[in-house]
């Protein structure tokens, strides 16, 4: 075989591999996870992770980014979000009950998010993180053991809390520390509050340009409901319905009576506040 067919094949390798760690994970369920005990009055003590928000998370007017103020992060409040970690990781989370456990699985994902992108900082992009060959990103690292078991945010994400939950607010709870995503909220996930954070996160993050805007008449939503809309309806229709559920007066009038087709747009910049 000559090498310019071998660098084409190469080529090509390299561009289907590149192709499918870009494809959205599938929600596959993690069956060791669902257990749980409807009874247990076990709750999980997430003031760390509440303390370090207060300290560190900037938040936007309406319709921008919640920002993080990660090189303002102290060696002290550094360990302690190290602390809140092992806290959860200590966690028996199979002997919770079902809201207790969705509540520590968001506040999981996203303080070990937080911890992640100060262990590489300085970067400009979570994607800058690597799990391993032709990967963007660090979701597929097994970052931390739950039970004695190690998991990935990927994990958390895909094989516990949609599968589980099957939940679509789930996609605006978990922020993965870029402009695109939904916020970061300013307070820890509870068993009193998630029903309520998580609905105000849809409303906040569909009215804002980031998940959906008309440019020049044209609909333009955020990657997620590309990746993800399977969750969403399964469909564009099935998008927009999900929509108008949360969207403003005007906005949901606009979606109602649209009926062309949908760009889809992510910003991967790190949602990092610089110093003043």
């Amino acid at each position: 075989m000559g090498f310019p067919i071998r660098a084409m094949l190469f080529t090509t390798l390299l561009l289907s591999i590149g192709s499918t760690t870009l494809a959205a994970p599938k929600a596959e369920l993690w069956s060791r996870w669902q257990a749980n005990d409807p009874h247990s009055t076990l709750s999980i003590d997430h003031s760390l992770w509440g303390e370090f928000l207060e300290r560190y998370l900037v938040t936007a007017k309406p319709g921008a980014t919640n920002l993080v103020r990660y090189t303002a992060v102290s060696a002290a409040d550094k360990s302690s979000l190290a602390d809140y970690l092992a806290v959860l990781s200590a966690t028996p989370m199979t002997k919770l009950n079902r809201a207790e456990q969705k509540a520590a699985w968001i506040n999981l994902y996203n303080a070990l998010t937080v911890h992640t992108i100060l262990e590489h900082y300085p970067l400009q992009s979570i994607r800058e993180i690597s799990s391993g060959w032709f990967s963007r990103g660090p979701w597929d690292q097994k970052l931390i053991r739950v039970e004695g078991v190690e998991l990935s945010l990927n994990d958390i994400e895909h094989r516990i809390l949609r599968p589980i939950w099957q939940d679509n607010r789930v996609h605006y709870a978990v922020n993965c520390a870029s402009l695109g995503c939904p916020n970061l909220q300013p307070e820890p996930f509870s068993t009193e509050n998630s029903d309520r954070l998580l609905t105000a996160a849809a409303r906040e993050f569909i009215n804002s340009p980031r998940g959906a805007m008309f440019n020049n008449g044209k609909l333009q939503l955020s990657s997620i409901y590309d990746w993800f809309q399977v969750d969403f309806g399964n469909s564009s229709a099935g998008v927009i319905a999900h929509l108008k559920q949360y969207a403003s007066p005007d906005l949901k009038e606009k979606l109602h009576n649209y009926s062309g087709s949908i760009n889809y747009d992510y910003n991967w910049n790190l949602n990092i506040k610089q110093a003043d």
